[in-house]
């Protein structure tokens, strides 16, 4: 199918680059003026197309065009290519294999292979498993953007087989950009990183969070040929966070390549002291100060970014985000005689040229940048110039931005709700019996009323996600009509976030009330059990069990 005009405008432009920054041009020189007069024997106006062809070709030239170009020859059909919607689908293992899935060669993707990991030391002793054999993997999940991924499983060891490639697209989504290839530039403003997760899941279908890391993928933009290996080292959750999982080995890829890298440089001063300038100085305005993110350089004329907040008696004061140093700005005064003491610089901060917040917006006008010599009344237009308030509004209009990174896509859950509540339900009662025979204690089910016992597990999942307590006096009312005079009714509700019945049964004998009304001794005892499974999406569930029983009194 033709691209339109526009498309293949651009994409003879990518084809123009590539051929750039190989030197086809000179190679093509190289063999007009060496291999063709040799090995043809003819002089250069008696070639035709056809022996150029022949000598390019004999050269090798032609296949590594287009070993180059490789991942070009298929495009989307039209719909895809016009679309915005980015791609969510999985790539091969090999670059070269990229051939093999439908690329847009108009946006700009980003190639994530995993290579393997390795130091998982908490699975060094973990025996192979054998053909056939249902043993722990490791699943990788990564997230950017709008995009999601998901590897093939891979037996946990110590060195797993994560062996997987990820196409991610990276383009701006908004204002029209969606469909433009991303350049240099618009690829260094996206600072969104990508979100990779680590899932362990057991034998029994058990799933568990290993590790979460967000990796900075920007750092690829400055490589000469698109191209870098990195080792990233996985820390673990919770208590602990700060102890290391292991290391997986990944290779980024910039597809199409750019023409003129960054440099490294410039790629070390982005998505650090910008973000926490800005994270300060919306603290210290939401505590009522007068603060604002300053825009300057610091030693050696590195770019740089800190927070000047106003003090009570008028100090200016200097916040460094990325330590939480604190500085008091004292301007020196050029015009003061040599013997005048002036104060002594104490902050790493060397020029200014811009300072806002979200209302307003200066830019420094005074005969020199220079911090020292600086002054920050900036109400005197002779130093500090406001850009208008109208032009503040018209890109800092309500809503024509958000401070919160975009939600993920979330798949809807695959579990059949009624079916798990009754699987679970029934190896309860069957732990419950074995458990009471254990203590020489017959067991006795009461079917009616287990089933009074839903109505109470769907208004306490109510009221965990919504607050609002309902259905409490009908419920008391229900249980009152089904336990006869002189008997005596228990009952205990539990939530948990997963489907292990044996798991969730040995939680409950922990707790003094739960074993009371399991282990009830009595006349007349009988025992209910009901369980109710809420799917959300991601398959994430909220399992709710209740334990109950009535026994006669006896006095």
């Amino acid at each position: 199918m033709a691209l339109p005009p526009e498309k293949a405008s651009e994409l003879k432009q990518i084809i123009r680059n590539q051929l750039s920054q190989m030197n086809v041009h000179g190679k093509i020189r190289d063999i007009l003026s060496e291999s063709v007069r040799e090995e043809l024997g003819k002089n250069s106006q008696g070639l035709s197309e056809a022996d150029l062809i022949q000598a390019l070709q004999r050269r090798g030239i032609v296949d590594d065009v287009m070993k180059e170009l490789n991942f070009l020859t298929e495009v989307q059909d039209k719909e895809a290519t016009t679309s915005s919607k980015p791609a969510t689908h999985f790539v091969d293992k090999e670059p070269a294999e990229l051939k093999k899935t439908k690329i847009d060669p108009t946006r700009r993707n980003l190639y994530l292979q995993v290579l393997g990991g390795r130091a998982f030391l908490e699975h060094l002793q973990e025996p192979l498993p054998l053909p056939g054999q249902v043993c722990a993997t490791f699943t990788l999940y990564l997230h950017f953007r709008n995009q999601r991924f998901r590897s093939k499983p891979a037996a946990c060891a110590c060195e797993p087989d994560l062996q997987d490639g990820f196409l991610l697209e990276v383009h701006k989504d908004s204002l029209g950009d969606g469909s433009r290839m991303a350049d240099a530039t618009t690829l260094l403003s996206i600072c969104d990183p990508v979100h990779m997760v680590l899932i362990k899941t057991d034998t029994s279908s058990e799933k568990t969070l290993i590790a979460s890391h967000y990796l900075e993928w920007r750092s690829v933009l400055s490589s000469p040929d698109g191209k870098m290996s990195i080792s990233v080292e996985l820390l673990g959750v919770g208590t602990e966070s700060k102890v290391p999982v292991g290391v997986l080995n990944l290779k980024l890829e910039i597809y199409p390549h750019l023409t003129q890298p960054l440099s490294k440089e410039i790629i070390d001063t982005q998505g650090d002291c910008e973000d926490h300038a800005t994270l300060l100085c919306s603290l210290l305005l939401g505590f009522g100060l007068d603060a604002y993110v300053c825009v300057g350089t610091k030693a050696r004329r590195v770019p740089h970014t800190w927070v000047m907040a106003y003090g009570t008696s008028g100090d200016v004061v200097f916040w460094e985000s990325l330590t939480g140093h604190r500085y008091i700005h004292r301007p020196v005064n050029p015009d003061d005689p040599p013997l005048v003491e002036q104060p002594k610089r104490a902050y790493p901060y060397c020029s200014i040229g811009c300072l806002f917040n979200h209302q307003s917006f200066y830019a420094n006008c005074q005969p020199s940048d220079t911090v020292e010599l600086s002054h920050f009344d900036l109400n005197d237009e002779s130093k500090w110039k406001p850009m208008s308030t109208e032009a503040i509004k018209s890109v800092c209009a309500p809503g024509s931005s958000t401070s919160l990174p975009p939600f993920p896509p979330l798949c809807a859950p695959v579990i059949d709700a009624a079916a798990a509540s009754n699987e679970i339900e029934l190896v309860l009662r069957g732990l419950i019996s074995e458990h009471r025979k254990d203590l020489s204690l017959t067991t006795a089910w009461d079917d009616h009323l287990s089933y009074l016992l839903s109505p109470a597990l769907a208004a306490y999942e109510i009221e965990r996600t919504t607050g609002v307590s309902t259905g409490n006096e009908e419920f008391q009312d229900a249980i009152k009509r089904a336990v006869p005079d002189g008997h005596t009714f228990k009952g205990f509700p539990i939530h948990f976030v997963h489907r292990n019945p044996r798991r969730a049964f040995a939680t409950c004998l922990r707790s003094p009330f739960c074993d009371e009304i399991i282990c009830c001794r009595g006349d007349q005892v009988r025992l209910a059990v009901r369980v109710r499974v809420y799917p959300y999406p991601e398959s994430a569930c909220a399992v709710w069990i209740m334990f109950a029983c009535k026994y006669r009194s006896v006095l």
